[in-house]
């Protein structure tokens, strides 16, 4: 088990940027496969980026490739996802999760964070 903590959300103007974190406790975080989701008012779940635990290769949803960034610090306990060029769309609580591989499902992951609000005003 891992405990995640999530910052960095905030209310921003679109254009902006923001750059969250996931701060992990544990001794085994280099061995997890983290995750970004998010879940906007009335919508479900939704995978947002995903980071490989051994070879570090990225995933992203087609809405934020190109925006997003996912990025770990092992040495840190800590993933990040900077998120650039933001739209209103992009409105949701962020929350990041580890697992043992990469998954556009949420149920793969069994570590959640609390989550953090990011708010795009138009």
């Amino acid at each position: 088990q891992v405990q995640l903590v999530e910052s960095g959300g905030g209310l921003v103007q679109a254009g902006d940027s923001l750059r969250l974190s996931c701060a992990a406790s544990g001794r085994t975080f280099s061995s997890y496969t983290m995750g970004w989701f998010r879940q906007a008012p009335r919508k479900e779940r939704e995978f947002v980026a995903g980071i490989n635990r051994s070879t570090g290769s990225t995933y992203y949803a087609d809405s934020v490739k190109g925006r997003f960034t996912i990025s770990r610090d092992n040495a840190k306990n800590t993933v990040y996802l900077q998120l650039n060029s933001l739209k209103p769309e992009d409105t949701a609580v962020y929350y990041c999760a580890a697992g043992p591989k990469i998954s556009v499902y949420s149920p793969a992951y069994d570590n959640w964070g609390q989550g953090t609000q990011v708010t795009v005003s138009s």
